[in-house]
């Protein structure tokens, strides 16, 4: 199931509340990428890119893109001052060493262990794989951002992936259209949940057994 602009901000702008300053963030296309569009101007975090961009600036205004510079997505980027352009390797590189403070990802599965499934639906061409591997499983925290239902109306958050896994026990935070989860301990958490979804419509769209947190909260 799809989402419109206003919900699809309304993720990106709680997950800019797991942002930090002085942290190395590594962004997923599609919602994780408006992320930056939720945090102070100037803000001190640096934003890393697969294809080789460390210190990620604003998204630049319609004509004043550079053709040849763009993210990881394909999207047209900036670059903050003191940043850098490398090869990919050595963007690979920060990443398989840990350098990566928190990555921010879409998923079409996830699992009440934290496992994850995000690059592949069997019988769909992709590309590949890209950095999701590698992100999943060394970047300090993973957050997903992704609709609760699919679009057959089935829970996304679920007992066990049935697609393709990206990584195992990955899995810091996930984000919906109807609440946050957070995996404590290898148990998933309800922290808050969306108005004005109710703990009932949670109970009811979630297949993944999980705990409720004593000071739930109800966020608009």
């Amino acid at each position: 199931m799809g989402l419109g602009d206003e919900m699809k901000n309304k993720l990106a702008k709680r997950a800019s509340l797991e942002v930090k300053e002085n942290m190395v963030v590594n962004l997923g296309i599609g919602i994780p990428s408006l992320v930056p569009n939720h945090l102070p101007s100037h803000y001190p975090v640096i934003f890393h890119s697969e294809n080789g961009i460390i210190g990620i600036g604003p998204a630049p205004r319609p004509g004043n893109e550079n053709g040849n510079l763009c993210n990881a997505g394909g999207f047209p980027v900036s670059l903050n001052k003191g940043g850098c352009y490398t090869d990919s390797s050595i963007a690979f590189a920060m990443i398989r060493r840990g350098k990566i403070d928190l990555t921010i990802l879409g998923s079409l599965q996830v699992s009440e262990e934290g496992d994850l499934a995000n690059w592949i639906i069997p019988g769909k061409k992709v590309p590949g794989m890209g950095g999701a591997t590698e992100l999943a499983t060394k970047a300090s925290r993973v957050i997903v951002l992704m609709t609760h239902l699919d679009k057959y109306g089935n829970s996304k958050i679920v007992k066990e992936c049935t697609l393709p896994l990206t990584a195992k026990k990955c899995i810091s935070m996930i984000i919906t259209d109807r609440a946050v989860f957070s995996m404590d301990q290898n148990q998933l958490i309800l922290k808050e949940v969306f108005k004005p979804f109710s703990l009932q419509d949670i109970k009811d769209s979630t297949e993944a057994n999980y705990m409720i947190c004593p000071n739930l909260a109800y966020i608009d």
